[in-house]
């Protein structure tokens, strides 16, 4: 038997999201893109939300069905192309995603945790 890992894929793609918007809080965009690290803590973040979405799409693809206002496939997309595309990342994308889609994103989340409720965390005492 498989336990349900809905809510933490959720949680993870919160706190990723929550993370890298933290990141580039203060900054500029001539200063993210001269600084190295911050571009690999959001970069890091964003393959952590779309590896929690493509677990999500492919163990819950009624939940995703529920919630078509949540770019999961764009996520999913997001995360291939860093990860198999690695050099030529294009950091005005990343910019851009980090200032305008993930915002949005947690507010999307925020309203589908709801549904997932807290019911299907096990008892294991892991937390995520």
């Amino acid at each position: 038997m498989s336990e349900n890992r809905l809510a933490d894929y959720i949680d993870h793609m919160q706190q990723a999201a929550a993370d890298a918007c933290g990141f580039v809080q203060g900054l500029a965009e001539d200063d993210f893109l001269a600084d190295k690290r911050t571009q690999q803590a959001v970069i890091m973040s964003l393959i952590i939300i779309g590896e929690a979405a493509t677990k999500v799409m492919d163990a819950y693809a009624q939940f995703t069905d529920a919630h078509p206002e949540v770019p999961w496939r764009s996520m999913r997309g997001m995360r291939n192309r860093i990860a198999h595309g690695y050099f030529d990342i294009n950091l005005e994308v990343v910019w851009d995603t980090v200032q305008t889609a993930l915002p949005e994103l947690l507010k999307q989340l925020h309203a589908v945790r709801q549904d997932v409720g807290d019911e299907d965390h096990s008892d294991d005492g892991m937390k995520p």
